[in-house]
């Protein structure tokens, strides 16, 4: 016999018992999409960066709010997380100051609230699939364990029909039960690497749109006086 042919990985997964053959396929199809949306999250995060990036320097750079309000009415979706926060802000706040019977301080509270309803809609949409990536660093680890468990206790359950034991006898089952182990860590590792970074990101980015809506608040009020 070969043993190098029948401790290969593909033979050990072939030749797995039932149980852990559906443990190793659950496992590599929950690590197939957990690197989908970490390609996803990664290109969605960049983008929301590199947009925000962008309107902070069109804001800042002291133009026109009502030509900055066009522009990101115009772009729409591809204006960027903080330009409809601030479309939003700047939309209520024309409509309140219009109203005669609001003083300043409700219109500008107004604003804001219009200007949170988004940042969360926002906010939402950015942490996305984070609890998937979430679940499967957490989860995966145990699931490979119990395909490793199943597995050595079926290697040992078939001792019985041999005459005596030995590492040949046993090294194969064993071999294939390690196996659903090391696919549940190769889902979990990267799945935590990743929610861990996206959620720091995430959280970065959080910072600095609500560091935006304050300033954008005290910019609309000294225009109210």
């Amino acid at each position: 016999m070969n043993v190098t042919q029948d401790l290969s990985i593909l033979h050990l997964i072939l030749n797995a018992s039932a149980v852990v053959q559906v443990v190793m396929a659950l496992l590599a199809a929950v690590s197939f999409m957990s690197w989908y949306y970490i390609f996803m999250k990664w290109y969605a995060v960049r983008q929301a960066r590199e947009k925000t990036e962008g309107f902070e320097r069109d804001f800042w750079s002291g133009g026109d709010l009502n030509r900055l309000y066009e522009s990101a009415m115009h772009a729409g979706q591809e204006s960027g997380s903080m330009a409809r926060i601030f479309e939003a802000g700047f939309r209520e706040f024309t409509k309140l100051r219009g109203q005669k019977n609001l003083d300043a301080k409700d219109v500008v509270d107004g604003s804001r609230r219009a200007m949170r309803a988004t940042y969360q809609r926002e906010m939402d949409t950015l942490e996305a699939h984070l609890a998937f990536l979430a679940s499967v660093g957490s989860v995966s680890p145990y699931v490979g364990l119990f395909g490793t468990v199943w597995g050595i206790m079926h290697a040992f359950r078939g001792l019985s029909n041999v005459g005596q034991a030995t590492l040949a006898a046993v090294a194969p089952g064993i071999a294939e039960a390690l196996v659903a182990t090391a696919i549940g860590l190769f889902a979990a590792i990267p799945a935590v690497l990743a929610y861990n970074r996206f959620s720091h990101d995430i959280d970065r980015l959080a910072v600095r749109y609500e560091s935006f809506m304050e300033e954008f608040s005290n910019i609309l009020q000294r225009q109210m006086r």
